[in-house]
């Protein structure tokens, strides 16, 4: 085998690889890890690195210009090495984040009345033992199952590794223990308890404070949160958010699926789901640091997820998600303990995955649909989680119907040449002159802007629409003598931010490309709306109530959104932001047995859309590939703008 010497600048490590290696494999394997968010198929321009000298093989120079090119630039994803090479690897883009990482407990409570006797599986049972003798000479599991029924609990699953604990710790606290245990499933809520742990009597009544605490774990596309609950008084005491650490191998479910395929022996797979692990103990720890309890301390955990983060998380492949007719390996995963899933909790804490509905509505939806109270309300409601995915869920407490939609991660700024999360620096608001065709920024932390995020993409797109620089179907006018508008390497371009005003020293623009990829986003759920509410007989404005989950849903702009097309006309009064219903859910299902049972019954009676398989679909897609649709008369509001009335 030929083998070539791969030096990396600046770190100066040289790595030796066979002929054919990927560079993206080469500066893995140097410990140098650079962001794949289309999953390696040379779609996004991440992972651009330059070759200083050597002999390299371009697959595919996609978004690459011709000066890229020339200046030796290569898209490590699509690159293999052919002999001995130096590469240059760039800075990588730091996230600083914009996320709710040290929100007030208040910020958290949720109000509703708690009993833990009735509402909470978990339990602490005091015992006090009668110590073995010559003439009651019983093991010591049936000491403690005896002692337990005599409480009220019983019978008692006792896993193996708090067996071998058992002996030693009934001795040593001389036989003052008090069980924590697990009382039933939600699938069998009057099955067996299962003993979670022992501990003395003396740890139990000696503690000032709560002893039980459980978390809330919402597994999203692009971002993880944790919330940290007492158990006991049914409060949360503080949570965090962190970008899922998965984004380096795919923004989207798609990309990670196809990401997660790669390698040898399910290597891509658990990769994959050791980078969220990583991601899901970091904030464990982080919020268990910033409470001053022990990883220990954590009884139980409720996990949701789209199909696709839920299978990751628990290493199933997800290949099938992708493949007609699109069959997760299951929708409804049996509980586990943390052991098993390897989060960094108590290792016998009960971990529950929540039931899901199909391939692309998972548990976040059927979580979120019970926070947002679809199922009790009368009203009819249209329910959607807006991100990288769009999740939407249509009814009232009488029926649910549900669909999925791929938007893309053009909301999250990826798939945009300027386009960045929501992190400081990012321009998250625009106003544009429509005399001088000049913008007005806002930009997170009130610096010197880097680059555009989602919200700031939609609301550039509403004002150049609005203000007369782009036409209805997202075409840039070059005629308007104004130097903002230009022709640049991806085609017709609005120069956002002069290089002399940016923090990168290059000009931030919006492309031709960027708009495309915005529109065919927009497009997609504005169809899933409407053939959603059309396949129960229904158009938009029957809906009486309009909710948005999700993260990203929180910095929508409404009027901005209504103008682009990607939120319905409809009354504003009709539209609330709920924040992350994801994570209120799987909060509401950890405390509260019939949360959890009513989490069960909204994924069992949600009937799910296959949007691919319905013809109407394409065509109220094509129809709403245009500002804000083909059919003026579905945006009223945006008409009267824009014919000045």
């Amino acid at each position: 085998m030929t083998t070539h010497a791969v030096t990396l600048q600046p770190s100066n490590a040289t790595v030796v690889v066979p002929t054919g290696a990927l560079l993206s494999d080469v500066l893995r394997e140097a410990g140098i890890d650079v962001a794949q968010p289309c999953g390696g198929q040379g779609r996004c321009g991440r992972c651009v690195v330059r070759v200083e000298r050597g002999s390299i093989r371009r697959r595919s120079a996609l978004r690459l210009s011709a000066e890229d090119l020339a200046a030796g630039y290569a898209l490590a994803c699509q690159t293999v090495v052919e002999g001995d090479a130096v590469i240059a690897v760039p800075e990588q883009e730091a996230v600083a984040r914009r996320l709710t990482t040290d929100r007030p407990a208040s910020a958290f409570t949720l109000r509703f009345p708690y009993d833990p006797t009735t509402d909470q599986t978990i339990r602490v049972v005091p015992l006090t033992l009668q110590p073995p003798t010559l003439t009651d000479s019983i093991d010591d599991v049936a000491r403690l199952q005896r002692g337990l029924a005599a409480a009220g609990v019983g019978p008692v699953d006792i896993p193996l590794p708090v067996l071998r604990a058992l002996g030693p710790q009934l001795r040593d606290a001389e036989w003052q223990v008090a069980a924590i245990v697990e009382q039933g499933t939600w699938q069998h809520p009057d099955g067996p308890a299962r003993l979670i742990e022992l501990v003395p009597q003396s740890a139990i009544s000696n503690q000032q404070s709560a002893i039980l605490f459980g978390v809330a774990i919402d597994i999203g596309t692009t971002t993880v949160s944790v919330q940290l609950i007492d158990l006991e008084h049914g409060t949360i005491l503080d949570g965090a958010s962190e970008y899922n650490g998965q984004i380096a191998r795919g923004e989207d479910v798609i990309s990670r699926i196809i990401s997660a395929g790669r390698g040898e022996n399910g290597t891509g797979l658990e990769e994959l789901r050791a980078l969220v692990l990583g991601t899901i103990n970091t904030l464990l720890g982080r919020l268990l640091q910033r409470q001053h309890l022990k990883a220990e301390d954590v009884v139980k955990a409720v996990v949701v997820g789209n199909p696709t983060m839920i299978h990751l998380f628990l290493g199933l492949t997800p290949a099938s998600l992708r493949l007609a007719p699109y069959v997760p390996v299951v929708n409804h995963p049996q509980p586990i303990t943390a052991a098993e899933a390897g989060l960094a909790i108590h290792p016998q804490a009960g971990v529950d995955c929540l039931p899901g509905v199909a391939a692309y509505v998972g548990a976040d939806i059927t979580a979120g649909t019970l926070a947002a109270g679809l199922q009790s309300t009368d009203a009819l409601t249209l329910f959607i989680d807006v991100g990288t995915n769009g999740e939407i869920v249509l009814g009232n407490r009488e029926w649910l119907v549900s669909c999925a939609c791929s938007a893309g991660p053009a909301f999250e700024g990826a798939g945009v040449v300027d386009g960045m999360r929501a992190t400081r620096g990012a321009i998250e608001e625009v106003w544009i002159n429509s005399a001088t065709h000049e913008p007005t920024l806002r930009v997170i932390g009130d610096v010197a802007p880097r680059g555009i995020c989602g919200s700031g993409l939609i609301a550039l797109v509403a004002e150049l629409f609005i203000s007369g620089v782009m036409d209805r179907g997202g075409n840039l006018k070059l005629d308007l003598g104004s130097s903002r508008v230009r022709v640049g390497a991806h085609g017709p371009e609005y120069v956002v931010a002069w290089a002399s005003a940016t923090s990168t020293g290059r000009d931030i623009v919006l492309s031709k490309v960027d708009v495309d990829n915005l529109m065919r986003a927009k497009a997609a759920i504005y169809a899933g709306f409407t053939v959603l509410a059309q396949s129960v007989g229904l158009e938009l404005d029957a809906v009486e109530r309009f909710l948005i989950g999700g993260s990203f849903g929180q910095y929508i702009n409404i009027e901005k959104a209504v103008q682009i097309g990607l939120l319905p006309d409809l009354p504003w009064e009709r539209f609330e932001f709920l924040g992350n219903t994801a994570v209120k859910g799987a909060a509401l299902a950890l405390l509260s047995r019939s949360a959890r049972a009513e989490v069960a019954a909204i994924a069992s009676r949600t009937t799910y859309l296959e949007l691919s398989a319905d013809n109407t679909f394409y065509d109220a897609f094509t129809n709403a590939l245009f500002l804000p649709h083909t059919d003026l008369g579905c945006f009223p509001s945006v008409a009267r703008l824009i014919n000045g009335g």
